[in-house]
């Protein structure tokens, strides 16, 4: 059915108004008709009777003058009601109207449109939470199109790179080699890795991961990951320390999703830490929850952008470029992955030390 098949939303209120307004004047007309009819007209009769007048004539003047009146009574009774009902229809559809206006522009994909709120009754709290989904709408649009822009530009690079160097194969200017072929290589797995960090974000922003639970040795783990980052730990001159009180040993929580997570803070330490500079990994237990804190020295970071550095595709454009920060989705996946855990996560940055925590909970509640 179309809008022009339908009733306009003033003529469905208004008699909906009247409906709910008929049965009471209906109503209230035969409880008076009733008692005239029953009481007062016998309480006529008796009169006259007293006196010796004869009822039988006046009895049925008395009885239409009633009727009529009542009659009357019923027609203005229905009018003030429609006027009142036109009224009470003209002050609802105001802000119905604006709504159904507001609502035809979302569903065109026009997020920032907002209905007035000048009252503080019930259609006030249908038009606030209108705009607060308006507002969430808006955002997650732009999001969508910040997302879409970040994932394009850093496709961008290795691609330009794969496709300039082919095309100099290709065409004699390049030779290839093993030093071209190592190129390639490189590039081909920058694109793979950013491909594997989106799919692993996005499936932690959906809720869909699947934690595989278990009792993990922690201190093993650290031990582990710093055996693979070793090259680039030598390789950068690095000094890395360790502080894991007994206590922190153990840990119920999905191994690999651990592993990725001290995996992603010890890149993002390294990426980061100056030639010879210190990174301390430090663990502690308090109560029923493990802190782990990755600490590096290097560039402060300001405090206007650490609330941001675990967004996705976020830089501190001082100090990390796309060179050297790669693609900024290593603290935005270790956010995800540790929420899902039931952790926490944060950050600070003074005296040229920057430290990245994350707090898990000692066993995870059985899922639901």
């Amino acid at each position: 059915m179309t809008d022009r098949a339908t009733l306009p939303l003033r003529t469905t209120l208004l008699l909906k108004l009247l409906l709910v307004n008929l049965p009471v004047i209906v109503l209230a007309m035969f409880v008076v008709w009733w008692a005239i009819d029953q009481l007062a007209a016998d309480y006529f009769t008796a009169l006259m009777q007293e006196y010796d007048i004869a009822p039988d004539t006046t009895h049925a003047m008395f009885l239409e003058a009633v009727n009529r009146y009542l009659l009357w009574a019923a027609l203005l009774a229905l009018l003030l009601a429609t006027v009142f009902s036109l009224l009470l229809t003209r002050q609802v559809l105001k802000p119905l109207r604006a709504m159904q206006d507001a609502t035809r522009q979302v569903s065109a994909g026009h997020y920032a449109v907002r209905v007035p709120v000048t009252t503080s009754d019930e259609l006030a709290d249908l038009g606030r939470a209108f705009n607060r989904m308006s507002e969430a709408l808006e955002r997650n649009e732009y999001l969508r199109r910040k997302l879409v822009a970040d994932v394009a530009h850093e496709l961008r690079t290795p691609l330009t790179n794969l496709r300039g160097y082919l095309e100099g194969v290709a065409d004699g200017v390049v030779a290839a080699d093993q030093r071209t072929l190592a190129l390639l290589q490189g590039e081909l797995m920058r694109l793979v890795r950013l491909v594997d960090d989106l799919h692993s974000l996005t499936e932690a922003e959906a809720g869909s991961l699947r934690l595989d639970r278990e009792d993990v040795d922690l201190v093993a783990l650290v031990q582990r990951e710093l055996e693979l980052a070793r090259p680039v730990i030598e390789a950068g001159g690095i000094l890395v320390s360790r502080d894991l009180s007994a206590g922190s040993g153990r840990i119920h929580a999905d191994p690999d999703k651990l592993s990725r997570i001290l995996r992603n803070l010890l890149e993002n330490a390294c990426r980061f830490t100056p030639r010879e500079g210190r990174i301390i990994i430090s663990g502690r237990r308090s109560g029923d929850r493990v802190r782990l804190e990755v600490a590096n020295t290097g560039a402060t970071i300001p405090a206007a952008d650490l609330p941001h550095i675990f967004e996705r595709f976020y830089r501190v454009e001082r100090a990390r470029s796309r060179e050297t920060g790669g693609a900024g989705i290593g603290l935005a996946i270790v956010r995800e992955l540790v929420e899902a855990h039931g952790g926490q996560v944060g950050a600070s940055s003074e005296d040229g030390w920057t430290r990245v925590w994350i707090e898990l909970p000692e066993r995870l509640a059985a899922p639901s």
